[in-house]
């Protein structure tokens, strides 16, 4: 069930977000050359998609041609969220408690070996003589 929602949400995001939802204009798409295809039956799926994409004209059929998949692009979608005039912050006043600290020391001469952080520069010695 889970791997069913996220396909579900992951579709709804893409047909609005991206332009993946020109692909459920292909129904339009086959309607539209059938029209043609039943004006001039030696139209072959090629010359279609040329007439239509590669060298559009304003025909009597425009109207329909707008409608086709990736001819008209739009912007994808973006939200906007904003706080209306009327959204207050209420702001109490609390009283901190003081808390006890332990100091914990930030470097340890007796802990830290003595040639360590003159040592760091150097570069690594061949350990097996």
């Amino acid at each position: 069930m889970k791997k069913l929602i996220s396909i579900l949400l992951l579709s709804l995001y893409l047909v609005s977000t991206t332009e993946v939802y020109q692909l459920l204009k292909i129904p339009a798409l086959i309607e539209h050359y059938w029209e043609h295809k039943t004006l001039n039956p030696e139209m072959s799926l090629t010359a279609f998609l040329k007439t239509h994409y590669d060298h559009p004209v304003k025909d009597g059929d425009y109207s329909k041609d707008q409608k086709l998949p990736f001819v008209i692009h739009s912007n994808p979608l973006s939200l906007v969220f904003t706080i209306g005039q009327r959204f207050i912050f209420d702001l109490k006043n609390v009283g901190f408690k003081q808390m006890k600290s332990h100091k914990i020391p930030s470097k340890d001469e007796d802990f830290c070996y003595k040639g360590f952080l003159s040592s760091v520069w150097e570069p690594p010695r061949y350990l097996f003589s």
